[in-house]
C-alpha cells in the first residue's frame, strides 16, 4: 500500500521585499548573480529556487529563507 502523496505549494515575498528596498527585478538580479527572468520566475511563482539561491536571497535582504518563502502542505 502507497502512502497519499502531498503536495507542496511555495510562496514567496520577494516582490515585497524588493518593493520595500525600492529595488528593480535587474538590479535585484545583478546583485545577486541571477538574470532578470530568474527573480521574474520566482516572484510569479512559476520556479522554486535552489536551496543556495534561497539562501542568497536571504542573506542580501538580511533575513531568514522563512521571511522570504513559506510552505502550505495539500493532499
Amino acid at each position: 500500500m502507497t502512502k497519499p502523496t502531498m503536495q507542496l505549494k511555495i510562496s514567496n515575498r520577494l516582490h515585497v521585499l524588493r518593493a520595500e528596498h525600492r529595488m528593480t527585478q535587474e538590479q535585484l538580479a545583478k546583485e545577486i548573480g541571477v538574470t532578470r527572468a530568474t527573480i521574474i520566475a520566482i516572484e510569479g511563482g512559476g520556479y522554486n529556487p535552489s536551496l543556495e539561491l534561497a539562501f542568497r536571497l536571504a542573506r542580501y535582504f538580511k533575513t531568514d529563507i522563512n521571511t522570504i518563502f513559506s510552505v502550505e502542505e495539500s493532499k
